[in-house]
This record gives structure tokens, sequence and C-alpha cells, in this order.
């Protein structure tokens, strides 16, 4: 890609509608960039895919691979932009975008670690369309998310997992998005009963069909059974992973609660010092949630208990959770139990292992289909 001579290339397909471009180890692309810019104004979905999980801190210089100022004044009609992992994303390209972008719907800058926040204020002003917000493991700095007129927004799906955002600005956040169907906020410290609690108040809790709180260990049993015993009929996706204290206990009053659920995460990969009866635990699920499509147990298979009936309460659970698409769980003895199990009855894809998969609340974002990009 940067050693190829573009300068013959006069043609370009001009009916695009979705590009995803790969950066890869790429350092420079300009060279083939310029000669689409003519041909890419239709353009509606655009991914900018990083090498995330390959850079290390300050490992080597930083380039800016494509020129996002050149390239948003090529694209004015870009619905969905996802950059995703990208090392030299900052404020400023999200700026550009939204200058530009006037049919924005969706913005997912998700582990793009230099973006902070500064510029949410003016993407929310000029973006009026602008109904989804993904910003997981960003830098997001509580003042600069605090001056956001969150109030005015037609915001309706947020990620703000693994941010650093403080207990002040998510109760400020959450108490002004009127409409939010949607939210992931796992792996954030500031996140507790209180910020539950006055988000309940509020009133603003009442569109909200998907919650992920994975690993909020602030967050008590009291203050989540409160919250789901008021909001739980609604919810479409429950995802209360990552929290030692959820037991299959809590878990056995939180599911008759979940009856229109689709999506449910629960359990720690960490080892507990108590044990988690799982037979009981499926009797509740195929009990309550016959909608349910998508459900994953994250326990350390040593401390899975289940009998020689076993069998049975898997049996209820086949039968009974006939939407049932995809079960995972810690690779174990559990597991081939379960998977034997289903393949018997001739379901061959639903059972899979944490090792290569996971479940996700994404699956309920109106522009998922957009967003994928594997």
């Amino acid at each position: 890609m940067q050693l190829h001579d573009f300068s013959e290339m006069q043609t370009f397909p001009t009916k695009l509608r979705y590009m995803c471009i790969c950066l890869s180890e790429v350092i420079f692309m300009e060279g083939f960039m310029r000669k689409i810019y003519n041909f890419i104004n239709g353009l509606e979905v655009l991914h900018l895919i990083g090498s995330y999980e390959k850079c290390e801190e300050d490992e080597e210089e930083i380039y800016e691979v494509i020129n996002v100022h050149k390239l948003k004044s090529a694209t004015p009609n870009l619905r969905v932009i996802n950059l995703y992992g990208i090392n030299f994303i900052d404020d400023s390209h999200i700026d550009a975008f939204s200058s530009n972008c006037i049919q924005l719907e969706c913005l997912a800058v998700n582990f793009c670690n230099k973006v902070t926040g500064s510029t949410l204020k003016t993407l929310i002003q000029r973006s009026k369309r602008l109904t989804c917000l993904l910003m997981n493991g960003t830098s997001l700095k509580s003042e600069f998310v605090m001056q956001a007129e969150w109030d005015k927004c037609a915001l309706q799906e947020l990620d703000i997992t693994a941010t650093d955002l403080s207990t002040e600005c998510l109760v400020d956040m959450l108490t002004r998005i009127p409409s939010l169907k949607f939210l992931s906020a796992g792996q954030i410290n500031g996140f507790n009963d209180s910020v539950l609690k006055l988000w309940m108040e509020s009133g603003n809790t009442r569109p909200l069909i998907s919650l992920d709180m994975d690993s909020s260990d602030n967050i008590t049993d009291e203050g989540l059974l409160k919250f789901l015993q008021r909001h739980g009929h609604q919810l479409s996706a429950c995802c209360l992973s990552g929290m030692p204290h959820i037991t299959d206990q809590l878990w056995m009053s939180i599911l008759p609660l979940l009856g229109n659920c689709k999506i449910i995460v629960m359990g720690t990969a960490e080892k507990l010092g108590v044990n988690i009866h799982v037979d009981q635990l499926m009797d509740t699920i195929a009990s309550n949630c016959g909608n349910l499509e998508r459900l994953e147990l994250r326990w350390d298979p040593d401390n899975l208990r289940f009998s020689d009936k076993s069998q049975k309460a898997i049996d209820i659970l086949r039968v009974k959770c006939l939407k049932l698409r995809c079960m995972v769980l810690s690779d174990g003895r559990y597991y081939e139990t379960v998977k034997a199990n289903f393949e018997r009855a001739d379901r061959i894809t639903v059972v899979r292992t944490t090792t290569c998969c996971r479940v996700s609340p994404y699956h309920l974002l109106r522009n998922y289909n957009d967003l994928i990009f594997n």
C-alpha cells in the first residue's frame, strides 16, 4: 500500500456505501487516499481499524497514517463512523468529522486512548441526529464530559466502559440524558449505588433496555436488586459479569425479574471461595427466561457444582429456551456435558467456550449490522 505507485489510477467505484480500511502496520496511505477522495462522497459507513493490540506504549513514533481532515471533507454523507484502536486518533479528529458530517448517527471510538472528550460539547451541539456514542477504553476526563449539553441530545446508546469518570460526572451525565436505551458502563470505580439511585430518581431510566455493569465492584447486591426490581422487566440485555459478590444465590432472585431478557451474562473468571450450584441456576433460567437468545456463564469450571441429574436441568433449558442461539461456558467438565447434550439434539453450534467466544449486548445496537467489520 505505501510503496505502490497509484499515479496511473484514474477511476474508483463511485457508489460505495461501506468502506473498511485496516491500517495494520502501514505508516503512509496518502498516495492511495488522494486518488479516491473524488469518488467516495456517497459513503455512509466508514471503518478505520487500528493495530491496538500490537502497539506498546512509546514503542515507536506515531504516524497519522490517514489524513482525517481531508477524508472528512470528501465524505459528507457518513452516518456511521467506527474508529477502532487507532493510536493517532484524538479529539480534533472527532471535531473534524462532526463539522462536516451532518447525517452522523453513530460514532464509535473504542480503544482510541488519546480521546479525552474535550470536543464532546461541540459534537453534541452539531450532530443533532447522533443516537449512538461508543467510547470504550478511551481516556475521557470528567470535566470535559460534564461540559456537554446532554439534556439537549438525541443520544440513545452509550458505552463508557473502562473510562475513569468520577461519581459526580456519572450522576451529572445519566440524570441529564433524556432517552437512554442502552448503557455499557463496566469497569468504572466511580459507578456505585448512589449513581444508580439518583439515576432512577431522575426518571431517565424508563426507556432503558440494555444494562452492562461488567466488573463494577463498587455496586452492592442491594443496590442492584433495587434497580432490577424496578426495571428488570423492561431489559432485553443484562450483563452483570466480573463481580465476585454476585453469586448464584443473587441470580436466583434476579432471574424472575428478567422475563423479557434476550442476552444475559453472569459470573466471574476469578476463583471464588464459594461454589456455584449450576443445576438450580439452569432451572431458574429455563422457568423465567423463555425469550433468551444469548447466555454466558463466566465462572471458573472449578467453582461449578453439578450432580448426576444435571442432564435433566440442561434438557429443560434446551426445550424451554428454543430461541437460544449461543451459550458460552468456561472450558471444563460442565461445558463438555452441556455441549454433548445440545449436540444430541442436533443443535451443534449453540454451546461454545469463553476461549473463543464472548456474549455482548452490542447485538441490540440499532446500527449493529453497520458496525461489524471483522
